[in-house]
């Protein structure tokens, strides 16, 4: 009889070809039949779309959101800047990284960015650099955030007015290795700052070693 383990890696490898390309996601051109906005809303919409995909018409829900770019600030002292306000659907004041929806005609998601940094914690970076992108619900809505890193941070000379949430917002200046745990363990839940922070500080350990 033969070996089990012989025929288990033969098994692996018809069902998973080694393949040599880089993973990614894949984006595909489906026939949408129909498209409506079915709820206007003040920030965003909630679209309705049927499609075509495989032999199956399909019809399918989702938040029309203009993206968003988000920031980890990090200072010369590897604290990451963090920022607590009142997100209504989840009833919690979460911890967050600074962020800001893509809505200004012609301004690129870096340039948001900028502008969310000095809006929400009145600051500017001398070094910029792209971090990460993620869909944040693929299956509710399409939204894209565009998270960057910034540092050399400076304080600005104006600070913004802000009201409604942002009235009352918290920063606090958290050591990353400490927000990393926090994240892991289960005490910050923000998604946006999850990703970051994990990621800022794997950018950090590739270049240390």
């Amino acid at each position: 009889m033969p070996a089990s383990g012989g025929n288990e890696t033969d098994a692996a490898a018809s069902v998973s070809p080694v393949s040599t390309a880089p993973l990614r996601d894949e984006l595909l051109d489906v026939e949408i039949l129909d498209s409506s906005v079915v709820y206007e809303g003040r920030v965003w919409d909630v679209r309705n779309d049927r499609f075509r995909y495989g032999d199956d018409e399909l019809e399918r829900q989702y938040v029309d959101h203009p993206g968003a770019s988000a920031i980890v600030a990090l200072d010369d002292r590897e604290r990451v800047l963090l920022i607590q306000q009142y997100r209504h659907p989840i009833r919690h004041r979460d911890w967050e990284i600074p962020a800001g929806l893509l809505d200004m005609d012609g301004e690129s998601p870096l340039e948001t960015a900028k502008r969310e940094l000095a809006e929400e914690a009145d600051l500017a970076a001398e070094h910029w650099e792209p971090l990460v992108s993620v869909f944040s619900t693929p299956g509710g809505n399409d939204e894209v955030v565009h998270i960057f890193f910034a540092t050399g941070l400076q304080p600005l000379d104006a600070v913004h007015d802000r009201e409604a949430e942002e009235a009352d917002i918290r920063i606090e200046w958290v050591p990353l290795a400490d927000a990393v745990t926090a994240v892991l363990e289960g005490r910050l839940r923000n998604g946006i700052l999850a990703v970051g922070v994990l990621a800022a500080a794997e950018r950090l350990r590739r270049t240390e070693s």
